[in-house]
């Protein structure tokens, strides 16, 4: 498909030009005193229409946007996609993800509001292959839907690398902080993906659970990983809203079963990651609450 090049900006860059486009005030003919008073305002109305424009370009110039191209998009799951987009010419782009939890802002030519994405590939990548993964929902109308639908070698325009990403430092050294319960819903399981596959020792630690939840195994990404995932200390859990009669595992939200497993021992010693609907992040919040976790404790990526 054609794709357009896209300004640098999201906005029409601010200009001044304008200014001077207007006839000049005729005064002449009018008495000194009368033209200072009326040079006052004007001169007041000037200098505040320009500061108006100088700090509106300097919003503007902060907001950077890299133009990259596509190298894969392919189904990840019923609604979902894998999207892999090349920033190797980039290297201060990719070097400038540095946390799991991190997002920017996507955009398509024609198309002027961007999407926000969590890179869902651990900062390791970006820096020795120079490409950013995501995992994206399709939805219908959005950003989103258009960029699930284009090819290799199509562009998009990135943002600079935006979010703190979870502060592991809160539930760090693994010695001391042995268990850790992680919650990821649909696409939300994004950053739990870079979080896992970027280290954070969940294999130094007693008990690290994933509890993963998607509407029905079609609709869960990733699980050709999950095997790995558990090599690596995670035991994974996946938790299906509408399972079809086959299903033997955990059923209903994350957040019930979490309830019905809890199973936290220490809670001074326990950490949380929690990624996905507001409803389940404030529902699991609670029950940690209640069994004694501190919320600082508990690492949202927002």
């Amino acid at each position: 498909m054609s794709i357009l090049s896209l300004s640098l900006s999201p906005f029409p860059n601010p200009s001044i030009s304008h200014l001077s486009s207007h006839a000049p005030f005729r005064i002449q003919s009018l008495h000194p005193s009368s033209s200072m008073t009326l040079l006052k305002p004007l001169h007041h109305h000037l200098r505040r229409r320009l500061s108006i424009s100088a700090a509106a370009a300097v919003r503007q110039d902060t907001n950077l946007w890299t133009t990259a191209p596509l190298v894969t998009v392919s189904p990840a799951a019923e609604s979902l996609f894998h999207v892999t987009i090349d920033v190797s010419d980039y290297p201060d782009l990719a070097t400038s993800h540095t946390k799991a939890g991190q997002y920017l802002q996507l955009r398509l030519p024609d198309v002027e509001k961007p999407s926000f994405l969590a890179i869902a590939s651990p900062p390791s990548l970006a820096a020795a292959k120079g490409v950013f993964e995501f995992l994206v929902k399709s939805i219908s109308g959005s950003t989103a839907e258009l960029l699930c639908g284009l090819q290799k070698g199509d562009v998009v325009e990135l943002s600079q690398v935006m979010g703190k990403g979870f502060d592991l430092d809160q539930i760090s050294p693994a010695e001391e902080y042995q268990t850790v319960v992680i919650f990821g819903t649909g696409s939300g399981i994004s950053p739990i993906r870079s979080l896992i596959e970027a280290g954070f020792g969940a294999d130094k630690r007693y008990d690290v659970r994933l509890y993963y939840g998607a509407r029905n195994l079609k609709r869960m990404a990733y699980q050709d990983r999950f095997e790995n995932w558990a090599s690596s200390g995670v035991k994974v859990v996946p938790v299906l809203s509408q399972p079809d009669d086959a299903w033997t595992g955990e059923d209903g939200y994350v957040q019930a079963a979490f309830a019905r497993a809890k199973n936290i021992f220490n809670p001074q010693s326990t950490g949380a990651v929690l990624c996905g609907q507001k409803q389940m992040a404030e529902e699991v919040t609670s029950l940690l609450v209640a069994d004694g976790v501190s919320t600082e404790k508990i690492l949202k990526n927002f």
